[in-house]
Parts: C-alpha cells; sequence; structure tokens
C-alpha cells in the first residue's frame, strides 16, 4: 500500500469498539492528539456551562493551549446550532467573540490562526442570534462598538445579524451612521459608516440608495457589474441596460492611470476575472499590505452575487473559500448556491464523518444517480454508498429512516435484480419483502 494511500475506506469497515481501541492508543503515543481529543470530549455532551469553563480556564498570556479551548467552544456551538437546540447560545457565542477579540488585540497575532477562529466565532453569533434573538437595540449597540470603537476586527456582516436585528435594531445602526456622516469628518470613523450605510441599504432593500451609493463609488467593473445586478434584480431593466451603456463608454474613455499599489493591481485583475487564481494574488498582495481583511470581505462578496447565476460560479465560490481554508464557509455555499454534484460529493465525503445528518441528503442523490446508470458497476457502486448511509444514519441516530429509506428504494427498484444482488452482497440487510432475484439484470 502506498504511504499517501487514504485509509479511510479501510477504516470505514472497522467496528467502532476497534476504532476506539486504534485512537486511544495513539493517544496514548501522541500528547498533542490526547489534548485535542481531551478538549472534544470536554464539550461533546453540548453542556453550555462546560463551554463557559473553559473560556474560564483560557489563559491567554503565553498559553499555547489558548487556540485549541476555542476551537472545542466553537465546536460545542456549532453541534448545538446544527442540532436545533433550545438553549440560549447567543451569550456564549458572544462572550467568544469578545474574548478572542480581545487576546488578538492584546497580542497582535496568536498561533494557531486565531484570526480565522474569529471570524468563525462571529458566523455562529448571528446563528444563535437568528435562532434566539436577543434584545435587538442592545445587539445593535454591540455591533456599533465592535465596529467604530474596535480595534479593525471583527468584520461585521449586517445581513447575518438583520433578522435579530428587525426594524428596532436596524434602525438604531441607522440613526448612528447618519450622525457620522453628517459630521463629515474623514477618518475611520467615515470609512465605518460608509461600509455600514450600504449594507443597511441592502438589508432594506432600498434599492435608489444602494444604486445612489454604488454610483458614487469611483468607477470600476465590479461596482458597475454590482449596481447593474441591482436594478435587474428589482425589475429596472431599462436603467440597468443604459447604466451597463455608460459604464461601456466610460470604459472606452479612461482617465489617465495613476501609480497602482500590488494590492490595487491585483484588485483590478480579480475584478476584471474573479476566480481562484485571481482571488489568491490578491489574498498574498492584500496581506502583505495589512489590508486582507476588507479586500478579502469585499472579493468574498463579489463571488457570492456570481454564485447565485450558475453552478459554475457557485463552484468557483467554493473552491475558493476552500483554498481559503473555510470547509464550513464551503459546504454551506455549495448548499445554498447549488454546486455541481461532483462538489458536493467531495465535499460530503470531507464532511461525512463529523457532519454525517448534513451529508446524507447527497449521498441518496448520488445513489439515485448511480442506479440511473444502469449497469453492474454502478448498481456495485451505489451498494457501497448504502452501505456508508446505513453507518451515517447509525451515527446521526436515525437509523429507522435509513430502514424505511431502503425499503421504499427497494420497493422502487424491485425489477432490478443486478442491484438487489449487489445490495446483498454488501450485507445491507434488505427488508422482508423482498424476494431473492432470480435472474441478474
Amino acid at each position: 500500500m502506498s504511504p499517501h494511500s487514504d485509509l479511510r475506506p479501510y477504516l470505514r469497515t472497522l467496528d467502532a469498539e476497534t476504532l476506539a481501541d486504534l485512537l486511544h492508543a495513539q493517544a496514548e503515543r501522541d500528547p498533542e492528539l490526547r489534548h485535542s481529543l481531551e478538549l472534544r470530549a470536554a464539550t461533546q455532551s453540548g453542556d453550555v456551562s462546560e463551554a463557559h469553563r473553559l473560556l474560564d480556564t483560557a489563559v491567554t498570556d503565553g498559553n499555547v493551549e489558548y487556540t485549541a479551548k476555542i476551537g472545542a467552544v466553537l465546536d460545542t456551538l456549532q453541534r448545538m446550532l446544527d442540532a436545533g437546540s433550545r438553549a440560549d447560545l447567543a451569550p456564549l457565542a458572544r462572550r467568544t467573540v469578545d474574548d478572542i477579540s480581545e487576546v488578538l488585540e492584546q497580542s497582535g497575532d496568536h498561533p494557531g490562526d486565531l484570526a480565522d477562529r474569529l471570524d468563525r466565532a462571529v458566523e455562529l453569533y448571528a446563528r444563535a442570534c437568528a435562532a434566539r434573538p436577543p434584545d435587538p437595540e442592545k445587539l445593535a449597540g454591540w455591533i456599533l462598538e465592535v465596529e467604530f470603537d474596535g480595534p479593525g476586527r471583527p468584520v461585521i456582516d449586517l445581513a447575518e445579524f438583520a433578522t435579530a436585528l428587525g426594524e428596532p435594531g436596524l434602525k438604531r445602526i441607522k440613526s448612528t451612521v447618519d450622525d457620522v456622516l453628517a459630521a463629515n469628518g474623514p477618518g475611520h470613523r467615515r470609512d465605518v459608516a460608509e461600509r455600514l450605510r450600504e449594507q443597511l441599504a441592502e438589508v432594506l432593500g432600498d434599492v435608489d440608495e444602494l444604486v445612489a451609493i454604488l454610483s458614487a463609488k469611483p468607477p470600476r467593473v465590479d461596482v458597475s457589474l454590482k449596481i447593474v445586478r441591482v436594478l435587474r434584480a428589482a425589475g429596472r431593466h431599462s436603467e440597468a441596460i443604459a447604466h451597463a451603456a455608460r459604464a461601456l463608454t466610460h470604459d472606452k474613455n479612461p482617465p489617465a492611470p495613476e501609480p497602482e499599489s500590488e494590492t490595487a493591481r491585483r484588485r483590478k485583475e480579480f475584478d476584471a476575472k474573479p476566480d481562484r487564481e485571481t482571488f489568491a494574488a490578491l489574498r498574498e498582495a492584500a496581506t502583505a499590505d495589512g489590508k486582507w481583511t476588507v479586500q478579502r470581505r469585499d472579493a468574498l462578496a463579489c463571488l457570492r452575487e456570481r454564485a447565485a447565476e450558475g453552478v459554475e460560479q457557485a463552484d468557483e465560490l467554493v473552491r475558493v473559500l476552500l483554498d481559503d481554508g473555510r470547509p464550513d464557509e464551503a459546504w454551506r455555499a455549495c448548499v445554498r448556491f447549488g454546486a455541481s454534484a461532483e462538489l458536493k460529493l467531495e465535499l460530503a465525503e470531507q464532511r461525512a464523518a463529523e457532519h454525517p445528518a448534513e451529508t446524507i441528503p447527497v449521498f441518496r442523490e448520488h445513489v439515485d444517480e448511480l442506479i440511473e446508470r444502469k449497469d453492474p458497476q454502478a448498481y456495485q457502486d451505489a451498494a457501497r454508498r448504502l452501505k456508508l448511509l446505513r453507518t451515517l444514519h447509525k451515527r446521526a441516530e436515525t437509523s429507522e429512516e435509513f430502514t424505511a429509506y431502503l425499503a421504499a428504494l427497494v420497493e422502487n427498484h424491485r425489477r432490478k435484480t443486478r442491484l438487489i444482488t449487489e445490495i446483498r452482497a454488501a450485507r445491507i440487510a434488505m427488508p422482508k419483502a423482498v424476494t431473492s432475484p432470480r435472474a441478474p439484470r
């Protein structure tokens, strides 16, 4: 066997007790693995108080375990949110965001790429707020404090908090934004207010305001395209066509170029051709210039807009998120925008161990696709997938659903005797009503 062979297919054939013994033995030899498993065990039950205790004991000064503990807390939050927990998780999620922000502000950097965990914590806080909305005025106050008085991170996306903010919270934010802009003073606060003003226009569906904001920006391809998309989405097609024509005219008579920074040059390349390659080049340049947080947000916003246009664009966004080390965001983008079946299956295979319930629908679709091919190899592959589905349902504690699913599938394809033979060969218990096949097909 090659040193680089994928052992997961073999490991899936082992029973849970054998796997537990192997993992325990390795953990005894590997302190880092043992520590990681202990953290997961501490929060596996979804105990909110245990997660708070982990934060209490996460000593920040010189503690290399801090990032691991934060990861365990975030894993707990995500498991409980994915399971539809009725617990109010917003306080824990907000505390995690504030805690990470404080550590980053004090240290400037931290082992374990803590900035990425901050982004994940904000995302989970938004989900927790949507599930159990806090007081909208207080939530708005927190967002304003983070944006205007914070160290520049995290950067809040109002769309993620819009449901929890509701009309009162959005009104509070708009009032503050208007006051800052009315002061007409340059600097960080005005930059933040202008960004929030644009987000408010999008969230509130104020097309005229949004178009005015975008039109006031320096002419860029991505800005023009966004204006056209906004107008088209609002059904204002003649205006969209007119704007596109004006943009083309401007491109034919561009102003004299000014010296560009490397980040500006890479951003221009990305705007002209938003894809994995130009995104990676932009990330390298903007990171070196200390501008990646804002550039990343804008670049991903562009890719998300394009992802709604078709499968190819959705795949591009998902691949970019994977390259950026954000598999959870990639999965959600895959589901939301409808990525290709091949990419969805690829991600499902990566997530099956940690998130079995999420991946079951993908593997069911793949089974249907294999059966439709109507050839012996495809039937054999379908049987293997059914065996995996049985395991996933067991991990998700929905074994009865698999039994009902298999019974319906077998009943629907009972005349495909070769398929039935392959399912039996895979040692999958068949519904009692299914008779033995008489002849292969």
